[in-house]
């Protein structure tokens, strides 16, 4: 982890351990619901744009890894997913998903499931998989001390391998396999998990943002080579 992204992240964690009571931010000419503990997407550019990136299955069926405030699985319902299954490692997260469903209305169409990434899905796939990954890189004996570092820091990018290892598994024919990423992540590891599990790397969109050094964030998606 280079010197730049420490600073990025510290900083991130320091914003966040400031939330210390329900609040609410405006993104997407919605309000959302943030709980302590829980990463806000109001702190970063991301979140809103993968929010409007992803290709959202209408009529179809949604899964989001690593739901955080629901920002996303919320928006895939309010776009016309089907269904929409949202997962997270946190139980607070879990809990603030469902908070902003029904703030938004749509809590019958979305189930929240406290998860480390696929383990506790059984049953349905998915016509598109999505997660904003904790992209940030940092030694595999790294120990991360709670939710909000497991939000920002992949040790070893052991995370990122078992989501391209498990996603395939999860999705639907034809199904999409999708990733929100950033320049600050490491490309070059991705690339290599990527391609040990057969998958080749395709750049959806993309787009620079100065938070406040220049990052690029990414909309991948992962096909068979």
């Amino acid at each position: 982890m280079t010197q730049p992204e420490v600073q990025f992240a510290r900083t991130l964690l320091t914003k966040h351990r400031a939330i210390e009571a329900p609040s609410t931010f405006t993104l997407l000419d919605r309000e959302w619901d943030v709980l302590p503990g829980v990463f806000s997407p109001s702190f970063t550019g991301a979140s809103g744009l993968f929010a409007t990136w992803v290709p959202y299955p209408v009529g179809g069926s949604f899964l989001e890894i690593g739901c955080g405030t629901g920002l996303i699985a919320v928006s895939a319902a309010l776009a016309g997913c089907r269904s929409v299954t949202a997962t997270d490692i946190s139980a607070q997260a879990v809990c603030n998903t469902m908070s902003n469903a029904r703030r938004h209305g749509v809590d019958d169409r979305i189930r929240v499931v406290v998860s480390d990434l696929f383990n506790s899905l059984d049953g349905p796939r998915y016509d598109v998989i999505f997660w904003n990954s904790n992209f940030i890189e940092v030694p595999e004996d790294f120990v991360c001390a709670g939710p909000l570092e497991q939000a920002m820091f992949d040790p070893g990018y052991a995370a990122h391998r078992r989501y391209l290892a498990g996603g395939r598994a999860h999705l639907r024919p034809g199904g999409r396999l999708l990733l929100g990423f950033s320049s600050m992540g490491n490309c070059r590891r991705l690339e290599h998990h990527a391609t040990a599990l057969g998958l080749r790397t395709v750049v959806v969109t993309s787009e620079v943002r100065h938070v406040p050094a220049r990052v690029e964030y990414f909309l991948l998606e992962f096909v068979a080579s």
